[in-house]
């Protein structure tokens, strides 16, 4: 029965050792952030809550298709700026399953990927349930990102084509706001030339 005991801890331990640091940030400006926070790691890289999201997600080698199209759309101001916002950040997979022509817009339209506010899936959860089981976010770009569950906790987004991407990693916190990871690039409907 010891040994049990002894083997089920060392596994919490070795479990818990791979997904994130703990991080003490002050109270008087937490911005809503947990005191004591448990943040992912993102790309074998460690998100630091003292730290820009534009910071941040510079580190992460799973994103630099996310940064280049943030770069792009003029979005590294926000990134860095004092408004929290949360970011939609799909991956390099992500990015590279688009279909070629999709790809080329996708990777200059990063403001549909940014919401203004913090929206961590408690928030988000809490939303879903309060509006009947979806809730819109309107993004920087002015679209507008459908969050509904995919399960009983599982949070999927719809995006203004119809495509669904799932959160992939939860809550990253960062100073100005909060990162969730997703594993499709969600995209706005797109612009008709006048008929």
């Amino acid at each position: 029965m010891h040994h049990l005991a002894i083997k089920a801890v060392a596994a919490a331990l070795v479990v818990g050792a791979g997904t994130g640091a703990v991080t003490k940030i002050d109270s008087s400006s937490n911005g809503g952030i947990p005191r004591d926070v448990l943040n992912p790691i993102v790309g074998g890289q460690a998100m630091l809550t003292k730290a820009s999201i534009f910071d941040n997600i510079s580190k992460s080698p799973d994103h630099t298709a996310f940064l280049a199209a943030a770069r792009a759309s003029q979005l590294a101001a926000a990134l860095k700026g004092s408004h929290a916002v949360t970011v939609f950040a799909p991956t390099n997979a992500a990015y590279a399953a688009l279909p070629r022509a999709a790809s080329i817009e996708a990777r200059t339209g990063a403001r549909y990927l940014v919401v203004p506010g913090r929206f961590d899936s408690q928030k988000l959860l809490g939303l879903i349930n309060a509006n009947g089981g979806e809730v819109k976010l309107k993004t920087l770009e002015g679209g507008i990102i459908t969050a509904m569950l995919n399960g009983p906790t599982n949070i999927a987004l719809l995006d203004e084509q119809g495509h669904v991407a799932d959160i992939s990693i939860y809550d990253v916190y960062q100073r100005n706001g909060v990162v969730q990871v997703i594993d499709h690039v969600l995209v706005p409907k797109p612009v008709h030339a006048n008929s």
